[in-house]
């Protein structure tokens, strides 16, 4: 498990605010024309108080899926 910051130093494809990003999308949310689905990385992440930690192997693995 890394945090943010040491995922985006570990793997430079990812920068810190594209990850906080699918962060944010990670979860379904309200909008005014109904509820918007989450992006599906949230098996990938856990939350622990503010901070959030991403399991590598399993961000990678959803993002295989991803592109399926």
């Amino acid at each position: 498990m890394l945090s943010v910051k040491q995922f985006a130093e570990a793997h430079p494809a990812f920068t810190e605010p594209a990850l906080r990003n699918l962060i944010f999308e990670s979860k379904p949310r309200p909008s005014s024309r109904g509820t918007i689905p989450g992006n599906g990385f949230g098996p990938a992440l856990l939350r622990v108080g503010r901070r959030v930690l991403i399991d590598e192997d399993k961000f990678f693995e959803l993002l295989r899926q991803h592109r399926q």
